[in-house]
């Protein structure tokens, strides 16, 4: 599966836990871009995320489910939240095609040989009841702000959380080589 550059490249794959070092470089930044498309074509566009990387078996009958219909191991892995209105153009695309989406995450303003950064593809849902509630405490616990103000919180509150849970991921880290990737994948 994975691509030979030259470049030394780690797979975790087949069910394995998470290594690691994409586990923190999830938790490490906040911003992910998803794409995704729709009958307009391609897009992307920017959401806050809160990262959840244990990789620990889910309780929750949906999410093994969800799991299951696409093909992975249930529970293993990171799962990332982000919250948008399900009226958004990536809402529609999401809730509609299955809700299969790409991202990015990586801080802004790196050296090259410092280059660190994340590409992953996974599913997308929206969440409800104790699954939301559960959700909805990692994201709090990961942007406090929103529990200090009241105002944000509300609107955030009435606004759909969503799980993105990844099937694959890549850590890209120039820090430790140039081109050095470490990969990982769900099943």
């Amino acid at each position: 599966m994975a691509e030979k550059t030259g470049a030394e490249i780690t797979n975790g794959t087949g069910g394995s836990a998470c290594p690691e070092a994409i586990r923190r470089a999830l938790g490490a930044h906040t911003t992910m871009t998803l794409a995704y498309a729709d009958e307009d074509g391609p897009q992307a566009c920017a959401v806050l995320y809160a990262a959840d990387a244990a990789d620990t078996a889910d309780t929750a009958g949906a999410a093994d489910a969800a799991d299951t219909a696409g093909g992975g191991a249930a529970g293993a892995g990171p799962v990332l939240y982000f919250v948008t209105a399900t009226g958004t153009r990536h809402g529609r695309a999401l809730a509609g095609s299955g809700g299969r989406a790409a991202f990015t995450a990586q801080q802004d303003g790196q050296e090259w040989s410092g280059l660190t950064g994340l590409q992953g593809r996974g599913r997308c849902r929206v969440l409800a009841g104790a699954e939301r509630a559960a959700g909805w405490q990692v994201y709090l616990a990961r942007f406090p702000f929103v529990a200090g103000s009241e105002r944000l919180r509300g609107a955030l509150e009435r606004t759909s959380l969503w799980e993105l849970r990844p099937d694959w991921l890549r850590l890209i880290d120039n820090g430790r080589g140039f081109g050095h990737k470490e990969e990982w994948s769900r099943g």
